[in-house]
């Protein structure tokens, strides 16, 4: 097995990768997996946990071996409307529920979830699934900095939404 203990971000100039692996989000979001290179190699990923691997990113062996981190398509939800007003509300409801989501240009893309489907197409955006690959906000802490904040809103964090993750 090729052990990667090394991640290099996007854009990187690490050199040519020799290999390719293809992660859904949920196997991007952990620091420790067993998984399959395109061309069949055995790989085993050695991470820091608590960081996402990104679409494009490139991990390293001990023996400088190169792999690409590519996304794979998932079944994702993608809502979309015409004006900011409403998208701005939708991200917002979105947000407080701690949703990972992939914003575009007054569209996102999620992770099916009939509830929250729901709530924003009563909001007023329109819904439609599709199979695409997931790669979603990384949030304002995101960047390697390490912050010490409190996380108190006024509210629980168990957010239960009846949703199946068959991740």
């Amino acid at each position: 097995m090729l052990e990667l203990i090394k991640k290099h971000s996007v854009g990187s100039s690490v050199g040519q990768s020799e290999l390719t692996v293809i992660l859904d989000y949920d196997q991007r979001s952990k620091g420790r997996l067993r998984a399959i290179s395109t061309d069949g190699q055995d790989l085993g990923l050695f991470l820091e946990r608590g960081k996402v691997l990104r679409d494009g990113d490139v991990l390293e062996s001990r023996d400088g071996t190169l792999v690409l981190v590519k996304a794979a398509d998932e079944q994702l939800l993608e809502a979309y409307c015409d004006d900011w007003e409403t998208f701005a509300k939708c991200c917002y409801h979105l947000g407080n529920r701690h949703v990972p989501v992939q914003i575009f240009d007054k569209s996102l893309r999620m992770r099916p979830d009939h509830i929250l489907e729901d709530m924003i197409n009563q909001l007023g955006m329109h819904t439609k699934h599709i199979e695409k690959r997931f790669d979603p906000e990384q949030g304002a802490y995101s960047g390697g900095h390490s912050h010490s904040h409190g996380h108190s809103h006024g509210h629980s964090n168990d957010h239960s939404h009846g949703r199946t993750h068959d991740h």
